[in-house]
C-alpha cells in the first residue's frame, strides 16, 4: 500500500529510461530550472501543447462546456475529447496536479 491506505499505483509504462527523466524532473527546484530544462527537452509546439491540455483538464473540471473550452484555450474538440477521457478513465494524474495546485491558491 502507497500514502494513506491507497494502492500504489503502477504505470504500464514504467521502465528504465522514463525513470531516469522523471529522477531529473524531480531534481528541478523552481520554475526557472524547469523554463531551462524543459526548453531543451521539448519543442515549443510539445511544451505549448502540454500546457493546453493542462489547461483543458482545468476548465473541464472546473465543468465548462466544450465550446467555451475551445474559444479561451484554442485547443480541438478532438483534445478536450481526449484529456475528458483521461480525467474519467485514466490514472488520475491530471486530478492528482489540479488538487496539488488548487491547495496552493
Amino acid at each position: 500500500m502507497g500514502v494513506k491506505g491507497k494502492k500504489k499505483y503502477e504505470s504500464k509504462l514504467k521502465d528504465n529510461k522514463i525513470d531516469r527523466l522523471f529522477e531529473a524532473i524531480l531534481k528541478l527546484e523552481n520554475q526557472e530550472d524547469c523554463y531551462r530544462f524543459f526548453e531543451d527537452l521539448c519543442t515549443i509546439a510539445e511544451l505549448k501543447s502540454l500546457a493546453q491540455r493542462l489547461q483543458v483538464a482545468e476548465m473541464l473540471n472546473e465543468n465548462l462546456s466544450y465550446n467555451s473550452i475551445a474559444e479561451e484555450s484554442g485547443a480541438s474538440t478532438a483534445t478536450i475529447s481526449r484529456v475528458k477521457k483521461c480525467l474519467n478513465y485514466g490514472a488520475d494524474g491530471y486530478k492528482l496536479v489540479i488538487n496539488k495546485l488548487s491547495e496552493e491558491r
